[in-house]
């Protein structure tokens, strides 16, 4: 029988990994990543970042957001697992539940000061129900 704070962690997980996954599809489909102007797309793909002329700055930033997103389908997939998980090795980790809970303020502060309203409002809906797993568990 899963307990409430498995359940809580659970949902935050599947919470951070629906965002991972949305953002990856979203990376390779579709327009939504786009520039709303066309010639500033045509300029990313043609310009390289300082650091190396061997990319552009188009490329770079499908690397960066593919790459985000696994950190965040990470994150859900094992806190996901760790939480249902039937000897409760997250639970006995202080040190795994702080994590978990410094990575999503982490993504709670960026999602505030870079992106937009509704990937900080299903991180603040992850976090909330992280938090509440750990006022249940250590309570």
């Amino acid at each position: 029988m899963r307990t409430v704070p498995s359940i809580l962690i659970a949902a935050s997980a599947l919470v951070i990994l629906t965002l991972g996954v949305l953002h990856l599809v979203f990376t390779y489909r579709g327009t939504k990543f786009h520039p709303r102007d066309p010639s500033l797309l045509e300029r990313l793909k043609e310009v390289s970042p300082v650091i190396s002329r061997e990319t552009t700055m188009w490329r770079a930033s499908i690397g960066f957001r593919a790459s985000h997103s696994f950190g965040a389908m990470l994150f859900g997939l094992v806190y996901g697992y760790l939480a249902l998980e039937s000897s409760g090795f997250l639970f006995k980790s202080p040190f795994l539940m702080t994590l978990g809970l410094v990575c999503l303020c982490a993504y709670l502060v960026l999602g505030k000061l870079y992106w937009f309203k509704v990937p900080f409002r299903g991180i603040f809906l992850a976090t909330a129900l992280y938090a509440s797993a750990l006022v249940a568990t250590w309570a």
